[in-house]
């Protein structure tokens, strides 16, 4: 499979250890949080997700709607994505996600139409399809 962008990152200690990329721009501490029993103070996979679902999405919203009359630009879209660690029957865990879409300039039923769009197109939306649920809130201003 040809690649269109490749990346590595190493983790050591697990959610009380560190993780660096193959290239160094990201290189930090991880804790489990306070919520978990942990003693907090740096990020989690949870806000690794987050962060990384959140902006893909948002470049998925723009890369959709190039070429139409309702192109979104960089500054007409928010969004917020919220992560969340939740126990299964089988003893382990599994991920649930709300996600938050605001996308000015355009009529509601259109920025679903295009959030909808979005989510055929994302790659963290095609990974975890079928088997984390996302609940999508969308708004215009």
């Amino acid at each position: 499979m040809n690649h269109l962008y490749s990346t590595r990152v190493r983790a050591v200690g697990g959610r009380s250890g560190t993780i660096r990329s193959d290239d160094g721009i990201l290189d930090m501490a991880l804790a489990m949080p306070r919520e978990l029993g942990g003693k907090g103070g740096a990020t989690n996979p949870e806000q690794l997700f987050a962060a990384g679902y959140a902006a893909c999405f948002e470049n998925a919203v723009i890369h959709v709607t190039r070429g139409t009359d309702n192109r979104v630009g960089d500054k007409d879209i928010e969004v917020e994505t919220e992560v969340g660690l939740v126990p299964n029957e089988a003893g382990g865990f599994v991920l649930a996600v709300a996600m938050d879409v605001t996308i000015a300039g355009i009529s509601q039923e259109v920025a679903e139409q295009i959030v909808a769009a979005a989510h055929a197109v994302c790659p963290y939306s095609n990974a975890i399809r079928g088997n984390i649920d996302v609940a999508t809130t969308v708004h215009t201003r």
